[in-house]
């Protein structure tokens, strides 16, 4: 499962909208790891000033894998974190996650071409 939701956003959700917020918390509340090194990464962008700041530490369990995984390959999500930390999020292979300032489009359209996927590939990273 993604997502571990409270019953009252399930109820929310089963009469209309939900908003952001209360999706971002849950969000944040069920895929700790992924929260936090988007969060930090967004922190890091912030203070560098940079384009964009990535991860390029592999997590440190399978379930850490799990969470950037399902938090990132779910448009739900990955639209709420944008919105919420005003970012454009990019990802590679299973842990390389970008954060980049949304005017960055350069720098985000070379991240995600295939040659750029490519340059990305390391052996230890083949079974992630």
């Amino acid at each position: 499962m993604s997502l571990t939701v409270p019953n009252d956003l399930l109820d929310q959700a089963r009469t209309g909208e939900v908003e952001d917020a209360a999706f971002v918390a849950c969000v944040r509340d069920s895929l700790p790891y992924a929260w936090s090194v988007i969060s930090e990464l967004v922190q890091q962008r912030a203070r560098d000033g940079a384009e964009f700041a990535d991860n390029q530490v592999p997590p440190p369990s399978e379930e850490a894998r799990g969470q950037l995984l399902r938090c990132l390959a779910s448009d739900a999500m990955r639209g709420a974190l944008e919105r919420h930390f005003g970012v454009r999020l990019a990802f590679q292979n299973c842990h390389r996650v970008a954060v980049f300032d949304p005017a960055a489009t350069e720098a985000l359209s070379a991240f995600v071409t295939p040659r750029a996927q490519i340059l990305n590939q390391k052996p230890e990273l083949v079974d992630c």
